[in-house]
């Protein structure tokens, strides 16, 4: 009887807290995602970018932008193909919401130079804000992996990608060296002050 009692109470108990799981109808989906992302999006591959204390309207629209095709992607559209905007809120908070890794190695002194020149000229703090924050659907760059920004930088660039079209005629105007430069330095700089909430597991 102890038993059976024992176990009515441990299945009431997991029953409760998958109830108080904000996340539970896209926790498989959040699950899969730490394959490419890492736990909770710490993105252990640099080739990958950090999802962790990233923007959550910034998250939710490259979802939303993944699911239209938008912006293209062979992994991330069928994975998100079938789930529903509710679905990717849920997706885009859980990320927003959990804290940034510490990343933040010293630039290259070569390059902090053009760097420099380069977000003077494209007015980059005017949108990402003066520590590259982000804001809003503004991604936040500070801290990201250098292999990822790369990557994406020259994307937009050569209109690979094709979802924010300001940044791509923007990206288009500036050189490799300016991209590394700028991957480089953005790698390094810590924002001001945390703009997370607290990480929920």
């Amino acid at each position: 009887m102890a038993r059976v009692l024992s176990v009515v109470l441990l299945l009431s108990l997991s029953t409760l807290a998958a109830a108080d799981d904000e996340f539970a109808p896209v926790r498989a989906t959040i699950q899969s995602c730490f394959a490419c992302h890492g736990e909770r999006g710490a993105a252990p591959l640099p080739q990958n970018p950090i999802l962790a204390g990233q923007e959550y309207y910034y998250l939710y629209v490259q979802l939303k932008d993944f699911k239209s095709g938008l912006r293209k992607s062979e992994i991330m559209g069928p994975t998100v193909q079938a789930l529903s905007l509710e679905e990717l809120k849920l997706i885009a908070k859980y990320f927003s919401v959990q804290t940034w890794p510490t990343f933040s190695p010293a630039p290259d002194p070569a390059k902090v130079e053009i760097a420099k020149t380069a977000i003077e000229s494209g007015e980059c703090i005017s949108c990402h804000l003066g520590d590259f924050r982000g804001n809003s659907r503004v991604p936040r760059l500070a801290g990201q992996t250098p292999e990822y920004l790369t990557h994406t930088m020259l994307d937009f660039k050569n209109r690979v990608r094709n979802n924010a079209p300001d940044k791509g005629a923007l990206l288009a105007t500036f050189s490799e060296q300016d991209i590394d430069s700028l991957a480089d330095y953005l790698t390094s700089v810590s924002v001001y002050r945390s703009s997370q909430n607290d990480e929920i597991q």
